[in-house]
């Protein structure tokens, strides 16, 4: 039973800091995540080489072309707002930048 206790008890400190030490790795990780997106460009349709092939799945080719449009113009939509969210950063940085320099050197 003691030994129990010490396990678990506040003197055993990787215990005890594991909670804090866990948040603070989620809330980098989360953290970071929503500050920057990644678009991923979706993969091109594959197009078989022998006609017949292409005939026979030609519904399916069809979808996946359709789908490839779709998924392309949601990646261009993800790059311009990734794009407007780091230039928005990028001049904030630049004046926090500045203001930091000021503060410096006086």
């Amino acid at each position: 039973m003691d030994s129990i206790k010490v396990l678990w008890g506040p003197k055993n400190l990787r215990l005890c800091c594991l909670p804090g030490c866990q948040a603070i790795a989620l809330s980098l990780f989360f953290g970071s995540h929503a500050a920057a997106e990644t678009c991923l460009a979706p993969q091109r349709p594959f197009v078989p080489s022998d006609p017949q092939a292409a005939r026979e799945y030609a519904d399916i080719i069809r979808l996946d072309f359709e789908s490839y449009i779709g998924d392309i113009q949601n990646y261009f939509r993800c790059l311009d707002d990734e794009r407007a969210r780091a230039f928005e950063e990028a001049r904030e940085v630049s004046q926090e930048y500045g203001r930091f320099l000021a503060a410096t050197a006086e």
